[in-house]
């Protein structure tokens, strides 16, 4: 079974000749919508979906707006709106030392220099300058941490473990 990977939100279709606006969240666009390129287009991950081939990608203000192949008219993408566009598994590339994808990254435990367990990352901003990585704390606020080398110590993908420093007013309460 093929894992599947979410790179977008297709927030709403533009203009009449079947483009699509998409909401993204990958880190490659350039490489995710490339001509070519095969997405899903579904619900979830795990829902069958309906594969698209991109014809063309452009930016336009904050969103990527694509065609897919044998999709011609507003009217045969008008179905699309609210999906998600994921890419498989087998077309992540390997990424350099010190970088994660965002599955990797999300649902890791965090704990402090001396293991005190903070929370789980439940989400990533990005700033511009570096990530942001967002730990959900129970009954407290979420710790926002920057991805930055004086406060992310150590990452482990595998074992979804990530020790962190936390410097000081990075946690006001």
């Amino acid at each position: 079974m093929t894992n599947w990977y979410n790179v977008g939100r297709l927030v709403n279709t533009h203009g009449v000749r079947g483009e699509v606006r998409v909401l993204s969240n990958t880190d490659f666009p350039e490489e995710r919508y490339a001509n070519g390129s095969v997405l899903k287009v579904a619900k979830s991950p795990q829902s069958e979906g309906t594969l698209v081939t991109v014809r063309s990608h452009r930016t336009h203000k904050n969103f990527d707006l694509l065609t897919f192949e044998g999709y011609n008219s507003i009217n045969e993408v008008e179905c699309f709106k609210g999906s998600y566009l994921y890419v498989s598994e087998d077309q992540l590339s390997e990424l350099d030392e010190h970088e994660y994808y965002y599955h990797e990254i999300i649902g890791c435990t965090v704990v402090d220099e001396e293991g005190t367990k903070l929370g789980k990352i439940k989400d990533i901003i990005e700033t511009g300058a570096n990530d942001v990585w967002v730990v959900d704390r129970q009954q407290r606020k979420d710790l926002l941490l920057p991805y930055i080398e004086e406060v992310v110590k150590e990452v482990d993908v595998e074992n979804k473990h990530i020790r962190v420093h936390v410097m000081e007013g990075l946690d006001d309460e």
